[in-house]
């Protein structure tokens, strides 16, 4: 650029340049705030968050934690400073919509699975941001297509992205038909072989963990599908990779605690857990993963195909994209005359469910096995993002206390991702953290009141991140 000035022709030079993936954020302190730091201890009043490089350099009160001169602050006065939130149980290869899911409610004459599968395969930045402008600064991915595994790895160095684990396909007990023509997300546990032969599999894919669907149908043996998940285990063990079970019945979790699993994804809601149960999951030093609230998507997706009204979203931050939210409008029209195919619709089926499942959280808890957040989002109408608010009330409800959902949001999503490096503020931790309007030991539904989210030390505000419609 040429400028003509009194004192003759200038030059005038100004570029810009995205940094590249990984350049970590200038420093920064978040000054004043009260830090719960996700550890259980108690709050520290008028803390200091020392940022440096994407990690966290110092947390705790000013004393111990002075802030160096010349660094740029964020006055946090009256605000709460937490870990950023982890959801443990997430499905990317779903939409939070009846079009991921043909066999809850099949659209397809109207969306093609292929063709919405491919859009979730193109664009998973949508659910990126979702989490991200929720709070959600870690999840893991407990099922779906093999390209979820390498997404995953993606969004390691991408500060527009939560940190991502994936499980890739699901060795499920059933042959599930919901795949694509040249792609499985189910890979049928048919005996033996075919676990450790799915195992390796998935250990070539990059996976970071095996995932059983553990589903016993009428006139198949229970003796030989726990078999098939004994040989899944034995491989994962050998393989180095963790095996995590989706087991919905008092046997059939028990048997996937004597096949080494190491995480189960959803509550037992068929009967109240045993001390037989809590001495398995304490000898393998399992975590327990509720997922409590998915079963009410599928309840509000068959009511509003019956009352003639669009489903209630529940996203207090404006997190979930237009087109899902364009199409959850149309649910009443679609779903009109077309029963869900699932038995999660019954509303009595519902209800005795989650009695079972708030007796068994609460017996979990009393027995002090860890326990990590899950939402199960992708499911009909559990939203990637907004889902973990419902999801943790819904913990609070069945009787843990503030902090514990605290924990288990946090600190133990991250041992669930077998992280150890986020989850916590303090010293050393990657800077993944929220700073709230609200203190959430007060209400759980704090936690939606977010004044900025902060991803490996790039802090961006609510307004910012709120999805422009």
């Amino acid at each position: 650029l040429f400028l003509k000035t009194d004192a003759g022709w200038r030059i005038a030079v100004s570029t810009a340049f995205a940094a590249p993936a990984g350049t970590p954020a200038p420093a920064r302190a978040l000054v004043g705030a009260t830090l719960i730091d996700g550890t259980g201890k108690p709050p520290v009043r008028d803390a200091v968050v020392l940022i440096r490089e994407g990690k966290i350099a110092c947390a705790g009160p000013r004393s111990r934690c002075p802030v160096p001169a010349g660094i740029d602050t964020l006055d946090a006065r009256g605000l709460w400073i937490t870990p950023g939130l982890v959801d443990a149980q997430v499905h990317y290869s779903q939409t939070g919509w009846a079009d991921g899911r043909p066999d809850v409610l099949d659209l397809r004459d109207r969306y093609p699975y292929e063709e919405v599968e491919r859009r979730l395969r193109l664009t998973p930045e949508i659910f990126h941001h979702a989490y991200l402008a929720s709070g959600v600064t870690g999840v893991f991915d407990g099922g779906g297509y093999p390209w979820t595994v390498a997404m995953a790895a993606e969004t390691e160095s991408d500060t527009r992205a939560p940190h991502v684990a994936a499980a890739g396909p699901v060795l499920s007990t059933v042959d599930f038909w919901l795949n694509l023509p040249g792609e499985r997300q189910f890979l049928d546990l048919s005996g033996d072989s075919a676990a450790r032969a799915g195992v390796r599999y998935l250990k070539t894919l990059g996976a970071k963990a095996v995932k059983v669907w553990f589903i016993v149908v009428p006139g198949r043996s229970f003796d030989r599908v726990a078999r098939a998940v004994e040989a899944a285990g034995e491989e994962a063990r050998r393989v180095g990779l963790p095996l995590i079970v989706d087991a919905t019945g008092l046997r059939e979790a028990k048997a996937a605690l004597k096949a080494g699993a190491k995480m189960l994804v959803h509550s037992v809601w068929d009967l109240p857990l045993d001390a037989e149960f809590l001495g398995l999951m304490k000898k393998n030093g399992a975590i327990y993963c509720p997922t409590l609230t998915v079963l009410d998507g599928y309840g509000r997706l068959d009511q509003s195909g019956r009352d003639g009204r669009p489903p209630v979203v529940d996203d207090p931050n404006g997190a979930v994209d237009s087109l899902t939210l364009a199409r959850i409008a149309t649910t009443q029209a679609v779903g009109a005359g077309r029963a869900p195919a699932r038995p999660n619709a019954d509303s009595k089926v519902r209800a005795e469910r989650a009695r079972v499942m708030a007796l068994n959280l609460r017996r979990v808890r009393d027995a002090g096995i860890p326990i990590a957040m899950g939402t199960d989002a992708g499911n009909p109408l559990t939203l990637p993002g907004p889902a973990v608010y419902a999801e943790m009330e819904q913990m609070a409800r069945d009787g843990m206390t503030p902090l514990q959902v605290l924990v288990a949001s946090t600190r133990g999503g991250a041992r669930a991702m077998g992280r150890d490096d986020f989850g916590t503020v303090t010293q050393g931790m990657q800077a993944d953290l929220l700073v709230l309007e609200a203190n959430p030991l007060e209400r759980v539904a704090n936690w939606r009141r977010l004044r900025y989210v902060v991803r490996a030390g790039v802090v961006r505000s609510r307004a910012e991140l709120r999805v422009r419609r």
